[in-house]
């Protein structure tokens, strides 16, 4: 197993302590198991067997389209009896195994790209989460865990930052992020109807900017493409005035909030997770890749060839996590500078990735 991977997923385990035993014996059903997310989750209950850490083994179906092929990683692990990896398309997945847990983080993520697929994303994000909803009601499941997005917060305005979970968005229907920002508050609505109507205990997570090892360097979102320049000794290259503000939540302090959500009562609830601070802007964020990478590159400003690049791209974003705090104990733990090391150097160890995609933009 990749030892970053393996590092995170022991921190998991560390930071979740009793709750892990929550999955002795059961079956967890994972959509999107080849993205960002669910390399994660795939590597937190694999080590959860491997290391025997539960009373009984759980059992994890893995399921995701694979457009872009089966990652290495993935088909290193499939041997392994407890895990089996199907090869299916949420959106059309006419049955699905029956499962005790059912984690729906299948969609695309990356602004670059849901842009491109909006359709699909769409199709995702609603068709294939009614369709779990569905098999959830009719097969009963402890809890179904639905990735929702910071992004249905919009553009907020000052007062709202940090933005809590009451707050009901700044959100264009019709512009060019509308396919993923729509999409995922409609989204909220279906898994509130079937908690409200069928009692479906399904539970929402608002991720704000997680990142971390297995975080694509082809991902076109903003930590990967400053690293992909850094790494490959060139100047960063900022498509804006660089003042639009995130804060970023590492990987492993990520998982563990989503699964404390997941292990909740807190049915029908929405939940940000993500950190609170520091909350930098993208030029400063750009020079810390630059500072944790120890590179002599400069920041440069240039305009995109894409006219909406910029378009409805929010100009801060940072969550209130006093919800999860107060209800789930959840507390992040890892810096920032100690987040941008760990990814700095999952990506010098797989620098055949970084090298490869060096100029491609």
């Amino acid at each position: 197993m990749d030892k970053h991977y393996l590092k995170d997923a022991r921190s998991v385990i560390e930071a979740a302590g009793k709750l892990n035993e929550r999955f002795a014996g059961k079956t967890i059903l994972l959509t999107g198991a080849a993205g960002f997310l669910g390399t994660q989750f795939v590597h937190y209950f694999v080590t959860l067997n491997d290391q025997q850490v539960l009373s009984r083994p759980c059992r994890l179906v893995a399921m995701d389209n694979y457009l872009r092929g089966m990652p290495e990683w993935l088909a290193q692990l499939k041997s392994r009896d407890y895990l089996d990896v199907l090869t299916t398309d949420v959106v059309r997945c006419e049955s699905y195994p029956h499962a005790d847990f059912v984690i729906h983080a299948a969609s695309v993520a990356s602004p670059i790209y849901y842009r491109q697929y909006p359709i699909e994303t769409m199709d995702a994000n609603v068709w294939g989460l009614r369709r779990l909803l569905e098999h959830a009601r009719s097969n009963p499941a402890e809890s179904l865990l639905f990735f929702s997005t910071s992004e249905i917060y919009g553009d907020p305005d000052c007062a709202h930052i940090p933005t809590d979970e009451n707050y009901r968005g700044y959100v264009s229907c019709t512009g060019p992020r509308a396919c993923y920002d729509e999409s995922k508050r409609f989204g909220e609505t279906l898994c509130v109807a079937f908690w409200n109507v069928h009692q479906v205990p399904v539970k929402i997570v608002r991720p704000f900017n997680n990142y971390g090892p297995g975080l694509r360097i082809t991902d076109r979102r903003v930590l990967p493409d400053f690293f992909r320049d850094v790494l490959n000794h060139r100047d960063v290259v900022l498509l804006s005035d660089g003042r639009a503000t995130r804060t970023f939540c590492y990987a492993s302090d990520a998982i563990e909030g989503y699964l404390r959500v997941m292990l909740s009562t807190e049915d029908g609830e929405a939940f940000n997770i993500g950190t609170e601070t520091p909350e930098v802007s993208m030029l400063d964020l750009a020079r810390k890749v630059i500072h944790v990478c120890g590179r002599e590159v400069k920041v440069v400003h240039q305009v995109s060839d894409d006219q909406q690049y910029l378009t409805d791209n929010p100009q801060r974003r940072c969550p209130n996590i006093a919800k999860a705090r107060q209800r789930l104990g959840y507390q992040p733990k890892v810096s920032l500078e100690e987040g941008l090391l760990r990814t700095r150097d999952y990506y010098l160890d797989h620098w055949r990735e970084v090298e490869h995609f060096a100029d491609r933009k």
